[in-house]
């Protein structure tokens, strides 16, 4: 169980998608909604933390799968691109304190809360090519596909872990 949690945690966290970002100086204000501790149901039956924490009036910090020795953690904020707000993650490392082995840092993904409810989707890389060299080619990436039905990956559903 131990070695599957290490090679999902690393395969994430080197399967990350973009080598730049969408803003490099967050503007937005952070979204205190998301705020705490959430929680899933795999399919397997496994369950699965996230956690976001502010970290300034502009950043999150997030770690996920949370409380989990293979826990990888990121900076978040909010960034606006065709007429979307995104969050930006930018993955520095894990638990066990390895950092990214190469440029590929950047991921980005929509979220809403709905009472209770965390929803997130991930930006579709294979829609959202990866090869892009600047922000501006990004930006411009993710307006041309903003329209298709795919642009993000399935949802992932979390819950609010009550105290």
């Amino acid at each position: 169980m131990r070695i599957r949690m290490a090679l999902v945690a690393c395969g994430i966290l080197a399967g990350c998608d973009y080598t730049v970002p969408l803003v490099k100086t967050p503007e937005l204000a952070v979204d205190s909604g998301v705020i705490g501790l959430w929680e899933r149901s795999k399919a397997d039956g496994q369950k699965e933390s996230l956690l976001v924490l502010p970290l300034n009036k502009h950043e999150h910090m997030v770690s996920f799968p949370a409380g989990s020795e293979n826990a990888m953690f990121a900076r978040a904020c909010l960034c606006r691109a065709a007429d979307m707000t995104l969050v930006q993650l930018e993955w520095v490392g894990t638990a066990q304190g390895k950092l990214p082995e190469d440029n590929r840092v950047f991921q980005f993904a929509t979220h809403s809360v709905v009472g209770d409810t965390l929803t997130v989707r991930m930006l579709n890389a294979d829609i959202v090519k990866k090869g892009v060299t600047s922000s501006d080619e990004l930006a411009k990436a993710i307006a041309d596909n903003k329209d298709r039905p795919n642009i993000f990956r399935d949802k992932m559903v979390f819950t609010k872990v009550k105290k």
